[in-house]
Formats: C-alpha cells, structure tokens, sequence
C-alpha cells in the first residue's frame, strides 16, 4: 500500500479551464472532509511546538468542527515488544473498519492485524461521558497492532495510524516518534510506576513525569493498572479522565479539587513514543465469569484452580479444558489480549507472556508474575476476608474465598521458578549492566499489603460441640513466605541490583545486606498509610479474635509495625518529608503529595520525585537518589 508521501508515476494531463474551477471546488470540499475526519480525535491534541516528532499545523486555520458521523480513534497509539530492528504499534478502536495502518517515516506504510477483545464489558458501575449501562453489557472495541521493521539504530521516524470506518471516513492519530531497541551504552530514562487504579492523582503524577523529565524512554509498571479488568471504561475512556491509557497519552482531563483550588491534569504523552513493559499485579486478574453478575463481584470471586473440578465439573465427566478452568477459577485475558510482552519460553515447551525477561539498552528486566487476591483484613462474622470466612457461607464452600490464596506459584520448583532459574544463569542476563527484577507483591514494605506471609493459606475448622462447622479460618506460616524463602534468595544469589514492586501504595525503599536495592515507588495516586508508630496493621490479636466471638486464637504471629521481613527503611537521602516533631520520614504515604522514580541508565541512578498537589503551582522535588551496583 503506498505511503503518505507516495507519488504517482503516471503523466499529468492537460485541464481546460472549466475543470480547473471544479478541480478547485472539489478540492476545497475534500480539504473540509479531511478536516471533519481529524479534527478533536483521541491522538490529535494541544501543538507541542518543541515535540519533533509534532508535524507543524497551520494555527490560523484551525481544524473544522468534525462531522457528527466522524469516527475516532478510543486510545492513541502506543509501542510495544522493541527488537533490534523493530517495533510494534497497537491502538484501538471501538469499530471494526477496514484498512488499519501505521503511516511512518518517508512516504512508508505498514497494515496492521485487527482482532476484538473478548471480554471487555460495561455495568452499572461504569462511567463513560453520555452513556449508560443498566445491565452488564459487552461492549465492542477492536485492537490493531502493526509491527515497524527495517529501523536502524537510533533512528526516530514520525508515525501515525489511520484507521477507515465503514462510512468511508478515516480516523487519524497525531505524529509521534518510534524505534527499535536502543543498543547498549545508549543512556536512557526509564520511568519506574505503578498502582494507577484510576486514582485521582494518577493524571498529575503522569503529568509531573513529562514536565519534569521529557520523553521517557520506556516505562516499567509494576501491575495494579486498573481495578476491574473487564471493564472497558476503565482502560479507555472512564468519564471522569481517569482511565488508564489516557493518564499515559496525555489525554486525561482529570480535575482535582485541592483547598480551595481546582486544577486540570492531562496525564503525560508517554507511551506513544515509549514501549511500554508491564508486570501483573492482583488487579489484573479476573475471578468466575459470569454473563449476569456486577463486574466488580466477578473480579473478586476467584477460585483456586485445584477446586474446579470439585464444584464445577466439566461437560460430560471428562478432563476440563483450560478455558473451562479459567472461566470457573480467575483468568487474565484481558490483560493478555491487550498488551504484546515478550515471550518466555518454559521448561515444559510452552510459552507464556505472564512472565518474561527482555533487553532493553543496558538493562535485562525480568517480569514476574507473583500476586494473589486480596481479601480484607476485618475479623467480623459478615467478612470473606484474608483470616476467615463469612459465617453465612459456612455451608455453602463455593462461595467462600478461601482466604488470600496465590494466583501463580513462585515457590522454589514451580514452573515460574524453574524458568527464573534459567533466565538468571542465561548470558543475557549475566552480560547485563543493570539486572532489574519487577513485580507486584513487596518483598519488603512498611504497607499493610505485605501481611500476611506470601504463602498457600493454611485452613483450620473450627467445630461445636456437636461437630457442625462453628468458623473457618486461615493461617500464613511466616517461615513458609516463598518470596522471602524462595524468591528472594535466588535474586540476590544472581547479583540481582534493584527489585522493584508495588501494591502497598507508597514510597519506601531497602537494602539488603548483600546490597540489593528494593524499590517500591506506587505512591501514584492514593495511599492507605505506612505502618509505623501509631498505625499498626490489622492483623488477627487475641482482642480481635475475641471480638469477633467465633474464631480461635490464631497460632501464628503477624508483625503489625514496619517491615516483617527484617529490613529498615532507608530515608531518602536529598529531600525527605519530615513528621510533626522535624524528623525525616523513611516513607512517602499521602494522598495529596504524589511520587514517581526515573531509572537513568547512562548516570546508573535511581531518582525519585514528589509533587504536592496541595500547591499546584509548586515544583517537583527531586527527593532520593541512589546508585545501582555494577
């Protein structure tokens, strides 16, 4: 197919005057159309003069109003799976069209593979501008992916994508930038983030980033990317700007209300000229389906996958398939059809984009697939929580929630494992300058969301007298912790410099004794406190059990204050947040002040950054940083 810039071949014919007139009339209705068809689209927004990957515009004609009929694109297109020579680009639509292309470069085109998301659903819940959703209904978006190849290295061509409606009209982005995989020794600025769950300070910690960095190089995002992962809105277009793709794109319109001011954040325009590398996190993971049920409900409904066959036999008494067994326990196909990741190749022949390792520049990121559910910390007979279950459900097992079990094993001689094992003896690995694991699940935390122990809960009935089942309840031997006892143990083994993870939503960092970093930067958006000094974690005591009148005392102990797995903070070493009495704070747990971390592989740092939105007119502070080993 011939690109933008392509011209023809063919000789030009003589135009008697009278078709010059027409010539100029259909012109000048063509150029309208044109207009009508781009103008206002998800990728066509405020000119960033200095942007070289902007094309120029002509500010005094604007573009027309669009057409009612106009078709948009639903996201601007972003980049994923560099490679030495190429790279791929993915954007979305809500129709199917025809002839989805990148434009790029001089005059080339590439067409792009169209498929539909199987599962993206709307329900009461949802927000999205001018529409309503009574039921629980399944919405239609359609996803293109291109892959750019013949890229040398360090080239940037301009891009965009094009998509036709079948009206005939095309839906274009703006201009951005794209490349392969940058080489090793070319520095970069990677941003380290995570945890965005349409919290409302995500499009100004976004915003913060482009500001105060530029365009980052890639983006490392350590899971919890929305909160219920079938619900379209919340990757697309939530209604009050907070979804996930326009926090990142620079299209997020989120206005916060701080005192007695308002101020409007767009997000930054990121990942349209940045691939980005995502890890799962427990927000990522979709429990039972069901055709009727609140999206939110099947979210948190998953099953352990050992207890299908148990409740939910398969058709005709045979072997249960695998979408049998992801529709009847937890299941991430949403995620997985959304993103193109790496590949990592398992022990037993098959693949898996769940987990992966990549080289990017100077840095092997390997991305790890170690979350579970999360259930609530409460002890009362009305909560399916962490340490018990409802008493209503006692005899009904399908409904319970047994407990806050595991997702994918991580235990040393798990598949997971088994593969880490070869990745980290690999010579990519052993060859890289900077080794980053990322995942969600804190290895170590001053958050309430490292207890309890990363470990298969342990059951115990309690029974009546009569032996009927008085309360069930669960315990997380601290001592069985497998990534305190498996994981960690393995990374430091292999020089492993940072880990990064999320999950707890705050700032707090950690060095091991082997000199291990541990970086946990997922204060973006909301926090629900560090655990220290006045404000324990909720865990199971003797007074808690006893007030909840039907449970035991629990045999195992759970650390309420600061890290339970035995390191200390480090307090930040430029600008720390002090407390009341002037001492600095180790942490940054706030739901007005924001953070993000930038990895520069060219200085081998980590620096971390804090915004007040309180004062938005205030600068970002530059508040740690550190030096990764070599």
């Amino acid at each position: 197919m011939e690109g933008p810039n392509a011209s023809s071949s063919k000789p030009k014919k003589r135009i008697p005057y009278r078709g010059l007139l027409l010539l100029a009339v259909f012109s000048l209705l063509a150029v309208s159309v044109i207009a009508m068809q781009t103008a206002n689209l998800p990728g066509r927004g405020t000119d960033r003069a200095s942007d070289p990957g902007k094309q120029p515009t002509d500010s005094t004609n604007p573009p027309a109003t669009p057409a009612k009929d106009a078709p948009n694109l639903l996201t601007d297109p972003f980049l994923q799976r560099p490679a030495p020579s190429s790279v791929q680009v993915v954007w979305f639509t809500e129709f199917k069209g025809t002839e989805h292309t990148v434009e790029y470069g001089n005059g080339l085109s590439v067409a792009a593979t169209t498929t539909q998301l199987s599962r993206a659903r709307e329900d009461s819940d949802s927000q999205v501008q001018g529409r309503a959703f009574p039921a629980l209904t399944e919405r239609s978006i359609w996803r293109h992916e291109a892959t750019v190849t013949g890229l040398e290295p360090g080239d940037r061509p301009t891009y965009r994508v094009a998509s036709q409606h079948a009206n005939g009209q095309r839906a274009l982005s703006d201009f951005f930038t794209l490349g392969a995989a940058p080489v090793p020794g070319q520095p970069l600025q990677i941003l380290l983030t995570s945890d965005h769950q349409l919290k409302p300070l995500t499009p100004a910690n976004l915003q913060k980033v482009e500001e105060t960095i530029g365009r980052v190089d890639a983006v490392f995002l350590a899971g919890d990317l929305v909160n219920v992962p079938d619900r379209a809105s919340e990757w697309f277009d939530n209604a009050e700007g907070l979804a996930f793709f326009p926090g990142l794109q620079g299209r997020a319109q989120h206005t916060l209300d701080k005192g007695d001011r308002q101020t409007t954040y767009t997000g930054g325009q990121l990942i349209q000229h940045a691939p980005l590398f995502p890890a799962l996190g427990n927000h990522e993971v979709m429990g039972r389906y069901s055709d009727s049920d609140p999206l939110k409900a099947q979210y948190n409904n998953p099953l352990p996958r050992q207890l299908v066959t148990e409740f939910y036999p398969a058709p005709g008494g045979g072997e249960p398939s695998q979408a049998w067994i992801d529709d009847h326990s937890f299941n991430t196909i949403t995620y997985e059809e959304i993103f193109s990741l790496p590949t990592a190749q398992l022990p037993n022949g098959q693949e898996t984009e769940k987990y992966y390792a990549v080289t990017f520049g100077d840095v092997r990121l390997v991305s790890l697939y170690v979350t579970q559910i999360w259930r609530s910390p409460g002890l009362a007979p009305d909560v399916r929580g962490r340490f018990r279950e409802k008493a209503d459900d006692l005899n009904s097992p399908e409904k319970w929630g047994y407990g806050q079990h595991i997702f994918e094993d991580i235990r040393a001689g798990s598949q997971q494992y088994q593969w880490l094992q070869q990745e980290l003896a690999s010579d990519a690995f052993k060859n890289a300058k900077y080794k980053i694991v990322m995942l969600h699940h804190p290895p170590h935390s001053l958050g309430d969301n490292i207890v309890p122990a990363f470990t298969d809960p342990v059951m115990v009935e309690n029974r009546a007298a009569n032996g009927t089942l008085a309360s069930v309840q669960y315990e997380y031997p601290p001592s069985e912790d497998y990534i305190v006892r498996d994981l960690v143990p393995l990374l430091e083994s292999a020089d492993v410099q940072l880990v990064y993870f999320g999950h707890s939503h705050l700032w707090n960092r950690f060095i091991s004794p082997q000199g291990t970093h541990y970086l946990e930067s997922s204060n973006v958006g909301n926090s629900y406190g560090a655990n220290v000094s006045d404000n324990p974690r909720k865990i199971p005591t003797d007074e808690a059990v006893k007030a909840a009148g039907d449970l035991t005392p629990f045999s195992k102990i759970y650390t309420a204050l600061g890290d339970p797995n035995d390191l200390s903070p480090v307090v930040p070493t430029l600008a720390p947040l002090k407390d009341d009495s002037g001492s600095p704070l180790p942490y940054i747990a706030s739901n007005d002040i924001t953070s993000f971390s930038i990895l520069d592989t060219g200085a081998g740092t980590v620096s971390s950054y804090y915004f007040d939105a309180r004062q938005p007119d205030s600068a970002v502070v530059k508040f740690d940083e550190f030096e990764l080993g070599q």
